[in-house]
């Protein structure tokens, strides 16, 4: 009612403003209408109130599927190992307060420790040190955490390459079938690498020589996208967003290097990859809210049209 009457309003003074037009010239100077701003910004609200209820709407009758992206967060989580003399990050341990019993009758808890970047996790741009000056994950807008997934297909590449490296013609590729990488994108590589997850040995995959063998981003498609497309960042199945082989590039992660350099994100360990479209889905991926964190294990959620 109250847009109803705010238009009757309206109506009331553009008549009186006609009125006011039929006068001699002698007459009181035009009031204007008032200008209908309120108005303007009440529809627009109201708008965008109904296609977020339409949204809930399709989540909960299934028109909507929610896709969960994360992996499980245990002791078996397998991590990055650095060699020497770099440290390495600890793993998950949770460690139990109380379970219905003496410590705590009625509840169940406990407290944990775990590195930032343990398990499916977000990378600040702080986390690189070209993106030292750059925000770490308390920084970061909330509405950054969400955009569209454009999810580029390599499971036949990394078939026949264990390192195969994303390039900027992997990238062009997918925009010749689905056209320009969307602005505000998640950038999610799909090699089927998610499979691998519950095996460290298989995951992390190392060769004779000792050395890890996994697929991923690298120097030529990290300049592209941080250079020539406006992207949130991008997101891997494997524990590192750059392929493995980038440890010896130059620069060493050149992923890591370039993308956090230019203030974008990653995500690393992604789950349940293969049932995203290549295009048309929404990824959310919230990070805790670490003071100077570079980094957080994440829950991420896609939210796919369902299919028929």
């Amino acid at each position: 009612m109250r847009n109803v009457g705010i238009g009757c309003v309206a109506i009331v003074l553009a008549i009186a403003a006609g009125l006011h037009a039929q006068a001699p010239a002698a007459a009181k100077p035009v009031t204007k209408p008032a200008a209908r701003p309120a108005t303007t910004s009440a529809a627009r609200r109201a708008g965008v109130a109904a296609r977020l209820a339409a949204l809930a709407s399709d989540i909960t009758s299934g028109r909507v599927t929610v896709v969960d992206l994360t992996q499980l967060l245990s002791a078996a989580t397998p991590i990055i190992q650095l060699p020497p003399p770099f440290a390495n990050t600890p793993g998950f341990t949770s460690h139990e307060i109380s379970a219905y019993n003496d410590k705590g009758p009625a509840w169940y808890w406990s407290w944990i420790e775990v590195g930032e970047h343990v398990g499916t996790h977000f990378d600040a741009p702080c986390h690189w040190v070209t993106g030292k000056d750059k925000a770490c994950v308390d920084q970061i807008e909330a509405k950054q955490f969400i955009g569209p997934a454009a999810v580029i297909d390599v499971t036949a590449d990394v078939a026949k390459n264990a390192d195969f490296i994303a390039g900027r013609d992997t990238i062009l590729a997918w925009e010749k079938k689905h056209g320009r990488v969307p602005k505000g994108a998640w950038v999610i590589l799909r090699t089927g690498w998610g499979a691998r997850a519950n095996d460290a040995k298989q995951f992390l995959n190392a060769g004779a020589d000792g050395a890890p063998h996994y697929p991923g981003f690298g120097k030529d498609s990290a300049e592209f996208l941080a250079g020539e497309r406006d992207i949130l960042g991008v997101g891997v199945e494997q524990v590192g967003t750059d392929a493995a082989v980038g440890a010896t590039a130059n620069p060493p992660f050149p992923n890591h290097s370039i993308m956090h350099g230019a203030g974008h994100f990653g995500l690393t360990q992604l789950a349940n990859v293969d049932k995203l479209p290549e295009s048309g889905a929404i990824v959310i991926a919230t990070p805790l809210k670490i003071q100077r964190g570079s980094g957080s294990p994440v829950r991420v959620i896609a939210i796919v049209p369902a299919a028929r």
